[in-house]
C-alpha cells in the first residue's frame, strides 16, 4: 500500500525518528502507526544490544529543582557523540526525563528507570531514543535532595551540574546557594566537610605526606604529626565548607555563607558531570 506523507509526517511528530525510518516502519506495519511505533521500539531494543559496548562520554546534564525550592534532582543522560548532546530534540528529551524525575522523586535511579513514561517506562523509553538516534542512550546519573531550601545551577552547556541543600530558605539564601553551586561546579570538592571524606582517602593522604616528610630527612617521631597538618590543608582545599570562596578568596564558604546570614549553611551537595 501507498504511505503517505501526511502519515510519515505525524510518527515522526510523536517519535522523531527520521523520515527513511518512518517511512520504512510504516510500510512494515502496513500503514498501522501503533504498530510503527513498535517497530521503531523493536528496533531500538536491537541497537541496545548491539551499541551495549560503545561508550557514552556525551550527553547532556539537566539539574532542577521544585517550586517551592525544598526538593532537586539531577538528571545526566548519555550519548555517544558530542552531534547528538547539542541537538536540541535530544536537550529536549532529557528536559522531560528531568521533569519526571522530580514529579516522582524516585528513591534511585532503577525505581526511576520503572516509572511509566509515555505509555511505556522511561527505561522502554530511552531504549526507543536508541532506536531513533542511532547511537547508545542511557541514564547514568540520578540524584535527589530534599531539605529547607535547594538550589540548582546548570554548568557549560549542559555539561555539568549542581543541586545544593542549604539549612534555611533566608533572604539572600536562594543567590548565596545558586554562588555555592557554582563553586562546587568550578572547584569540585569530594565531601561538604572533613567528617564527610572517606575513610580511605584519609589514610591514603596520611600515608602520602609520611612519605613525603621522610624523603625530606624529618626525623621519624614527626613524621604522623606533620602528615596531620598536611590533612588539614587537604581538606582546606577539598571539602566544599573549608574550601576559600572563588568570588573573594580571604574568606571561606562557610563564612561567605554566615555573611549572609548568620546562622547560613550548606548541608549537602550533589554534583554530576560528563566524562
Amino acid at each position: 500500500m501507498g504511505i503517505s506523507a501526511s502519515d510519515v509526517k505525524a510518527l515522526r511528530d510523536q517519535t522523531g525518528a527520521g523520515m527513511m525510518d518512518c517511512k520504512k516502519a510504516l510500510t512494515e506495519a502496513n500503514g498501522d502507526i501503533e504498530k510503527a511505533i513498535e517497530i521503531l521500539r523493536k528496533k531500538g531494543q536491537k541497537l541496545s544490544v548491539k551499541r551495549a559496548d560503545r561508550e557514552a562520554k556525551e550527553g547532556v546534564v539537566i539539574a532542577l529543582v521544585s517550586d517551592d525550592n525544598t526538593k532537586g534532582i539531577l538528571v545526566k543522560l548519555s550519548c555517544e557523540t558530542d552531534f547528538v548532546a547539542k541537538n536540541e530534540d535530544f536537550i529536549g528529551f532529557t528536559k522531560k526525563v528531568a521533569d519526571l524525575a522530580l514529579e516522582q522523586f524516585a528513591a534511585d535511579k532503577e525505581t526511576l528507570l520503572a516509572t511509566p513514561f509515555e505509555g511505556l517506562t522511561l527505561g522502554e523509553k530511552i531504549t526507543e531514543q536508541m532506536g531513533v538516534i542511532g547511537e547508545k542512550v542511557e541514564l547514568t546519573d540520578y540524584e535527589r535532595l530534599e531539605g529547607a531550601l535547594v538550589v540548582p545551577y546548570i554548568h557549560m552547556g549542559y555539561r555539568a551540574g549542581v543541586i545544593v541543600e542549604l539549612n534555611e530558605n533566608v533572604e539572600g539564601a536562594i543567590e548565596a546557594g545558586k554562588n555555592v553551586a557554582m563553586q562546587v561546579a568550578a572547584m569540585k570538592p569530594l565531601a561538604l566537610d572533613k567528617d564527610g571524606v572517606d575513610s580511605s582517602i584519609v589514610e591514603k593522604e596520611i600515608e602520602i605526606g609520611m612519605e613525603q616528610a621522610r624523603q625530606q630527612g624529618k626525623p621519624e617521631a614527626m613524621l604522623e604529626r606533620i602528615a596531620q597538618g598536611k590533612l588539614g590543608k587537604f581538606f582546606k582545599e577539598n571539602t566544599l565548607l573549608n574550601q576559600a570562596y572563588v568570588k573573594d578568596g580571604k574568606q571561606s564558604v562557610s563564612e561567605y555563607l554566615q555573611s549572609v546570614n548568620g546562622n547560613l549553611t550548606a548541608t549537602a551537595f550533589k554534583h554530576v558531570k560528563l566524562g
